[in-house]
């Protein structure tokens, strides 16, 4: 045989050994189950349909098509996918009649970024956190960070909302196709069940059960979005409602997410057998938690702002889908009510740029962040003096007052007026707000002149530096007093609210230690100064200190004045200056700020320190905090009189630049 034939076929014979070697590989990567996930892809098609189709009420109106078809599985997932593409019954916020009017005006660049990232399986956990590429074959259980919030947070799935916006934005069936393979990929591969943890959570399972729904109305008019998909989409969407009836987390943001989940899935698809039952019980638990969570001055009960503004949108966003479907009356009479007076907490306790404080697990945001809202909720309830913020004075009416007491909550606002350069204060000395809370009652932020002088700490991690978070939840960390650098406790009471056309007078209270109380009065004298006078009152010994921080930046300590002021080459400054007194001590002290989630800076901080050795006697401290710019103020104060510590009269003479006040307070 010729020789060149020979090698012919041998090659030949050699390439196809070659090749049935590849398929081979190539059969058990694509049949094999994803790293940890378990064999869950090979999904019988007919029993899946069968399954759903049991899951559905096919007496309902519009179905007759679709049980008539029953005895044919795939047939009748036809049936369903043509019934929820021509169905009008059930109104949505997400409304498909705006996919065409929304072409080009749907997406910001950041989401046509995170959707171009997701197609390529690049995902956003955390978003404190960079984007992760999770694999050719999706293994949902990434975590390429010690924080576990990455892996939650990605089974929240944020960049599906990315890929539905980017879809009617450009109308590019990509973004399309990739949602349906990967919603398919993401339910066939996370069964409810012990492995799957991390992904069922009631709070993701809430998460995803709101955001379903309207991924559902951005998808089902794409030709990707086949009979399997909504099969696959449909039954996920029951699993997800029989699992939240399973879980109320009473008290926390958790249970609205939880009844909001379960909610949008019961009206959003009233063909399940059991969706009126997902509904009366998600209102249900509605009513009760926004009596439970929410305390009747109006702020959310774990008293951190982002966690407020969230239940908010928890609370309302089922209100608002009931509303559009014609089925409010399950909600109590004082729904709505206690809402708008949630909705005030964003005029009220802002900054007057539009930032919040960072007490307990909260970050000040950037300026102007809930504008936009206060102006959709300035029309909702005809509140002028909520556009007049959301506008920056250019519409509306200006709130008539500039000092807010939320007595119940323990948050106290001081401002100046309602411009945005305005001097602005707000307190905290509230109860026990629960993790997300901090023991840090009696503490304070400034702002002034457009400055964050003396921020609140923040609280910088959640579960990625275990040592990092309890730094940042410790008393001596927050501008409130201690003893022997001890955490207090919450055991908060108001003793004084007295607003004046001259003088604004705060007396707030807690029982910090069991044998000591720290009593704080805030005197807001001629909108321009702030006075404190800290009682350490009780038998409690050791070591008192007051404790006081800076922003980020230069800040100079004058011992012989007993001051520290932050040192900004421009703008504005803040001086805190305490009258001295025998055996008083300014001391440095470790200082750090988180503006942002995983992110810390050092800043300035020092305290006051005073060692307490008898039983008799309390401890008192009078400072004087002055926001300015130019040069540095002359400061001087003095008790008028010998009252002792705990009284309930106290006179006072302070000076700032030769200009002398006298100022008593009484309760």
């Amino acid at each position: 045989m010729d020789k060149k034939l020979l090698l012919f076929r041998y090659l030949w014979s050699l390439t196809g050994y070659i090749c049935y070697v590849l398929l081979f590989i190539f059969l058990l990567a694509g049949m094999g189950p994803a790293r940890g996930e378990g064999n869950h892809e090979n999904v019988e098609p007919i029993a899946e349909i069968s399954k759903l189709l049991a899951r559905l009420n096919l007496d309902a109106p519009g179905l007759a098509g679709v049980k008539a078809a029953a005895h044919t599985p795939e047939l009748a997932a036809r049936e369903l996918l043509t019934y929820y593409r021509a169905r009008t019954s059930v109104k949505h916020p997400v409304d498909r009649q705006l996919k065409a009017p929304r072409r080009g005006n749907s997406a910001s660049e950041k989401d046509i970024q995170v959707a171009n990232d997701a197609l390529k399986h690049v995902f956003v956990g955390q978003p404190a956190y960079s984007s992760h590429f999770c694999g050719e074959n999706i293994y949902w259980a990434t975590n390429p960070y010690p924080d576990k919030e990455w892996v939650w947070q990605l089974n929240r799935m944020s960049f599906w909302d990315a890929m539905a916006r980017a879809y009617w934005h450009t109308g590019d069936e990509k973004y399309a196709r990739e949602w349906c393979v990967q919603v398919v990929d993401w339910t066939r591969k996370n069964p409810r069940d012990d492995q799957h943890q991390y992904a069922w959570r009631s709070i993701e399972a809430g998460i995803r059960g709101y955001r379903w729904t309207g991924l559902f109305q951005y998808f089902i008019d794409s030709p990707h979005f086949t009979p399997d998909v909504l099969v696959a989409f449909l039954n996920s969407c029951y699993d997800h409602s029989t699992y939240l009836m399973t879980r109320y987390t009473k008290g926390s943001n958790w249970g609205l997410m939880e009844a909001e989940g379960m909610a949008f899935i019961a009206m959003s698809f009233p063909e399940f057998r059991e969706s009126q039952q997902w509904k009366e019980e998600a209102i249900q638990r509605l009513n009760q938690e926004i009596t439970n969570q929410v305390y009747p001055d109006g702020h959310q009960r774990e008293l951190a702002f982002g966690y407020h503004m969230g239940c908010i949108g928890w609370f309302m966003h089922t209100y608002e889908l009931a509303k559009l479907n014609g089925q409010t009356d399950a909600f109590s009479d004082s729904y709505t009510k206690i809402i708008e007076k949630m909705c005030e907490v964003p005029m009220k306790l802002s900054f007057p740029d539009g930032t919040t404080p960072q007490f307990g697990d909260a970050w000040s945001g950037t300026p102007g962040q809930y504008y936009k809202q206060l102006r959709e909720w300035a029309k909702l309830f005809n509140r002028p003096d909520f556009l007049y913020v959301a506008t920056e004075g250019k519409e509306g009416s200006r709130p008539e007052a500039t000092a807010f007491a939320y007595d119940k909550s323990g948050l106290y606002s001081l401002r100046s007026s309602w411009d945005k350069d305005a001097i602005s204060l707000v307190l905290k000395c509230g109860p026990d707000g629960g993790g997300h809370s901090q023991p840090d009652n009696g503490t304070f932020e400034l702002y002034a002149g457009g400055r964050h002088l003396m921020p609140d700490a923040g609280s910088y991690i959640y579960s990625g530096d275990p040592e990092g978070r309890r730094w940042f939840r410790q008393t001596k960390v927050h501008q409130t007093l201690t003893l022997n650098e001890a955490n207090s406790a919450y055991a908060p009471s108001l003793r004084l609210w007295k607003p004046g056309p001259d003088m604004d007078v705060l007396v707030v209270e807690n029982k910090s230690y069991p044998d000591l109380t720290h009593r704080r009065a805030v005197l807001f004298v001629d909108r321009k100064y702030f006075v404190l006078v800290d009682e350490a009152i009780g038998e409690g010994t050791g070591d008192v200190d007051l404790h006081f921080q800076l922003a980020p930046g230069d800040a100079v300590f004058d011992q012989n004045t007993h001051s520290v002021r932050s040192d900004f080459k421009e703008g504005w400054n803040v001086l805190v200056q305490t009258v001295e007194q025998l055996g008083m001590k300014l001391e440095a002290e470790e200082g750090q700020v988180s503006f942002i989630y995983t992110k810390k800076e050092p800043r300035p901080a020092f305290r006051y320190r005073i060692h307490k050795a008898t039983t008799e006697n309390g401890l008192r401290f009078v400072t004087v905090v002055v926001p300015y710019t130019g040069s540095r103020p002359n400061v001087s104060a003095r008790i008028v009189g010998q009252p002792p510590v705990g009284t309930s009269h106290m006179e006072l003479e302070v000076t700032i630049d030769g200009v002398k006040k006298h100022l008593t307070y009484q309760f």
